[in-house]
Parts: structure tokens; sequence; C-alpha cells
């Protein structure tokens, strides 16, 4: 029986993750406190700010320097990744000495943005989302899925990547499946306008596209050191590996991997733990929002 073998949170978007036993859902559907705080450039409005680089978020595919901080968090609760304090190092620059930091939040936030743009050697501001976070996906809040077994055959496709820990760290997913084979989660989705139901422990998630590839994976998850012909290698080798199951026209190239996932209203306020049995309840139609349309499931072959 498929199962959750791990649960990660990113309490602050682009930094480190936190692993925890069990997780909340929040609203909006997010993982509560997953990306519940980000850092954008100063004066950079977040909601209309682009998170696929040089659009205002200060992100890994924009700012290759946030590899180079550390964060440690205290947490609100065991189910809620809502960080109370952030511990922050950051290495030696030109524009600013080695330094670690704990900062209370969101009391201490400007006190943070100030200390990480004197880093980056610009201004940034943190700005916070208890609700729904910053999720890349604006349409499918839920939480990020993939298989162990994936991240360990994508592991071995590159000789710099050590481990399947690595290659979760690099593709930050927030659930990593066991007992499935390599690109599982590829059945997790199916064609536009739908969805497929998946059934997590005593709660639901519903797969709706698979998650586009950027920069980030090709790059050390401490240094940024990027994996020279990264895309073009992991292009070649997805193709030679997809699954018959992954036929789908959300799947319109091959630097895709992990899916996004959207929480029904109804579900919001379960929990997701680690060992909760994972099986595909079916097909269920989505709108132009990924939402799903009521009464429309399909039961699972």
């Amino acid at each position: 029986m498929t199962r959750v073998a791990e649960l990660v949170a990113y309490p602050l978007k682009s930094c480190d993750g936190v692993a925890v036993d069990r997780a909340a859902i929040g609203p909006e559907g997010a993982l509560r406190g997953d990306r519940s705080y980000a850092l954008v450039e100063a004066g950079v409005d977040p909601e209309t700010a682009s998170v696929g680089g040089g659009g205002g978020y200060v992100n890994g595919k924009s700012e290759p320097a946030v590899h180079g901080l550390r964060a440690e968090y205290d947490l609100a609760r065991p189910t809620d990744a809502t960080p109370t304090a952030v511990t922050l190092s950051r290495p030696e620059t030109d524009r600013a000495p080695a330094d670690e930091r704990t900062f209370a939040l969101p009391d201490e936030g400007d006190a943070l943005a100030d200390w990480v743009g004197e880093y980056l050697g610009y201004d940034v501001d943190l700005v916070r989302d208890p609700a729904g976070g910053f999720p890349d996906d604006r349409a499918a809040h839920g939480p990020t899925v993939v298989s162990r077994a994936t991240l360990e055959t994508v592991a071995s496709w590159f000789d710099a990547v050590a481990d399947a820990t690595e290659m979760r760290r690099r593709l930050r997913p927030n659930v990593v499946l066991d007992d499935c084979p390599a690109f599982f989660e590829d059945r997790l989705f199916a064609d536009h306008g739908e969805g497929v139901r998946v059934a997590v422990g005593d709660t639901e998630l519903v797969g709706v596209n698979p998650c586009q590839r950027c920069a980030v994976p090709s790059r050390d998850p401490d240094t940024g050191v990027a994996i020279e012909g990264f895309r073009e290698t992991f292009i070649r080798r997805r193709r030679e590996t997809l699954p018959e199951w992954t036929e789908s026209d959300r799947f319109d190239h091959d630097f895709r991997l992990m899916v996004n996932t959207v929480v029904e209203e109804r579900s919001w306020g379960d929990a997701l733990a680690v060992g909760d049995e994972v099986s595909i309840e079916g097909v269920v139609a989505v709108d132009e929002n990924e939402t799903p349309v009521a009464g429309s499931e399909q039961t699972a072959e």
C-alpha cells in the first residue's frame, strides 16, 4: 500500500524546509504555515509579482544567493508550520560578514529583511500570508506530491547529486510517498479540465497538474552551484523513463516532475500524517480555476 513517507513544509519561501509528523490543511488548501512568509524586492506587491524569476520575489529562480542562507524554525504548533521565530545564518560575502541571527515573527520581520538585504546587497521586504501562503502555482495551493522512488531515480541521473534526500531538497515537495514505483505521482493528474481524487488517510487531495520545473533543481541546495547541462540531461532521461500512465495533455513537455494539488474546502482543517495510506479514488472534473466540480466523480479502475 502506498503511504506517506515524509511531510515537509517551507515556512520561509525559498529557504530550508522543516519535516513534520503531521500537517494540518489550512485555509485555501495549503499545509498550514507552508510558505507563509516570503522575501520580495522592496516595495513589490507579492500578489502581482511573478514567481517565475525576475518578477520581484527573492527566490532561487532569480537570486542564487538565497541558497547560501540556512534556516531553522520555531513552529506555532506540531501541525502548524507557521514560524514564531526563525534562526538564519549566512556566509561571508564582500558586502556582509558571516552571521547568525534569530528573529521573532512577525514582530522582527523588518529586522530580518534588513539583515537579508545586507547580505544580498539590495533592499528587500518580508511579506506574510498566514492563510494560503505564497505558492508558485496560484491556482493549485495544495500540497505538492512526489514519490521517494522518483527522487532516487532522478538523483541517479546526476553524479553531482548525492542521494534522494538531496534531490528532495532540490525539488522541494511537501509530500513524499513510499511503497510505490518511480513516477507513481504521474498517476495523480489527468487531462485539462480533470483532476485525480486521492485519499490520504482521512482526507483527500485532488491532483491537477504536473509541476513545470525551473533552474532551482539544477543548483546545489547549499551553494547554488549549478550542474552543467542539467535541463538537457533531465529532459532526455525523463523521456527515456516516461511511464505509459503519464500520457496527458497537461504533460506538454518533459521538464515536468512532481504534482500540484488542490484541496476542497470540506477538507480544510484535516491533517495529513506520516504513515497515512494513499489510494487513487477516481477522476473529477475541475473548472478553469482547478476547483473540483461537485458530482463529477468517476470511480478509479
